[in-house]
């Protein structure tokens, strides 16, 4: 019965991704973790294919409608496919279980990966919440290379500890540092969210992790279903309602994910 929620929350997964244009893959982690009982290695390994295979879906759509910069997509993706598959490959095998000791309190790896991923769930939460104004951009584009490649080392560093894409830390950045318009900053970001999810994944993960390949592509199959079924859904919906309230629900999400490993466990 359990698996049987896990599944419908794949096909949700999809549904919010198609219904809003993003978010819904940030569910990934928490249905793998708590619905399938998959440690965190795995949780966030499996999220990162996911969220890969549903953002290039997503992102070739986007192409198709004239959104997608592919040369920022190039600039901005380099260096955080590289922060990501440092992470993956170096990084998180080698964490401990156990990362240190406050007296009796023991601080292990997954509560510092769930930790995180709950923390930054909480500003994902934010920029759904906020009703946001397109920021006019005078010139054409312009690249911050500097600043650019810190950022996409820290987002990729990021994407690699707690599986999700990351799109709300992208899209400021691209809009920011590179002087690109709203709806091609949304489009872009999912060309990177899967490039550097799918990358990091295939040269990470893939290399030095045993893959249950039938189960994880049973899931992102489900997934993809479930963005079809979204974007049909959505013709009929207010999506900005929709977002708002999506926007709650992962606020309750990341206070559940915390309960969860800081004071049940």
């Amino acid at each position: 019965m359990i698996e049987f929620f896990g599944y419908l929350g794949a096909l949700l997964i999809g549904v919010f991704l198609g219904l809003i244009g993003g978010g819904g893959s940030i569910l990934a982690v928490p249905i793998l973790a708590y619905l399938f009982s998959i440690n965190e290695k795995s949780a966030t390994a499996y999220s990162l294919f996911v969220v890969g295979v549903s953002a290039l879906l997503g992102g070739i759509k986007q192409h198709f409608k004239g959104y997608v910069d592919w040369r920022t997509a190039i600039v901005f993706g380099v260096p955080a496919i590289i922060g990501v598959t440092i992470v993956r490959y170096y990084v998180v095998p080698i964490l401990p279980n156990t990362l240190f000791y406050i007296n009796d309190f023991q601080f292990t790896r997954r509560m510092a990966m769930f930790g995180l991923f709950a923390a930054l769930m909480i500003p994902a939460a934010i920029s759904m919440l906020k009703n946001k104004k397109e920021r006019k951009v005078k010139g054409g584009v312009k690249y911050n290379y500097p600043l650019i490649f810190i950022e996409g080392i820290i987002v990729g560093a990021v994407t690699g500890l707690i599986g999700a894409g990351g799109g709300f830390l992208i899209i400021p950045a691209l809009v920011i540092l590179a002087n690109v318009k709203m709806k091609v900053a949304v489009g872009t970001s999912l060309i990177i969210i899967a490039f550097k999810s799918l990358l990091g994944f295939f040269l990470g993960d893939a290399l030095i992790m045993e893959i249950d390949w039938q189960f994880l592509l049973t899931f992102s199959t489900l997934s993809l279903v479930g963005i079809f079924i979204g974007s049909y859904i959505g013709n009929f919906i207010d999506g900005k309602k929709l977002k708002i309230g999506f926007g709650y629900f992962i606020l309750v999400m990341a206070v559940f994910i915390f309960y969860m490993e800081f004071f049940i466990k």
